[in-house]
């Protein structure tokens, strides 16, 4: 199989723990300059299919300078991209030959920022969304394979219907982030 072919793999019980591991040295290199570091995306929602990617959300008061978390996750081996085009986020990439880990630095309490949490959340207490999702992303790889773009940008309007049923779900319950996960 083509290396870059979207892979969409049974929820794995290890990602958690790959993640803890992984959010303690982030931690321990940037101490406070995080103010959260949270487990997101597939990864983060027990029982759902999902690439084999680790994302990570990690807060900060600001997001220039760039330097204040940029040196910290160079020094662990993390790659900046500064091509990219999303301008509310910092994009950080696993080292070549490195398991594959995003780590998208956002401007606490911003949007961008609550969003991620906001879903992640939902879908933890959701097993039926869950359920659709899940169905949805294999959908879209087999269609996809090879066209990352074209699967990224095919999954938004799902999104922006799981984010209204989310907003919902948190005007109900009164959701607010639970304390960071690292």
């Amino acid at each position: 199989m083509d290396e870059q072919a979207i892979r969409i793999e049974p929820y794995n019980e290890h990602w958690p723990r790959q993640f803890v591991a992984l959010g303690e040295r982030l931690r321990g290199a940037l101490g406070d300059v995080a103010l959260r570091i949270d487990h997101i995306g597939s990864t983060a929602v027990p029982g759902l299919a999902a690439k084999p990617v680790i994302d990570v959300q990690m807060s900060v008061v600001a997001l220039e300078p760039v330097g204040m978390y940029r040196e910290p996750l160079e020094g662990l081996g993390f790659v900046y991209r500064a091509d990219n085009a999303e301008r509310t986020k910092r994009y950080f990439r696993e080292a070549p030959g490195e398991r594959r880990t995003h780590i998208h630095v956002r401007k606490a309490g911003s949007f961008s920022e609550q969003f991620p949490l906001l879903l992640r959340d939902y879908l933890r207490t959701h097993p039926e969304a869950v359920l659709e999702y899940a169905a949805l992303k294999r959908q879209l790889a087999d269609r996809f394979r090879d066209d990352r773009a074209a699967y990224g940008t095919a999954k938004v309007p799902w999104f922006w219907d799981a984010i209204r049923r989310a907003d919902a779900w948190a005007q109900q319950t009164g959701w607010e982030p639970p304390p960071t996960d690292a």
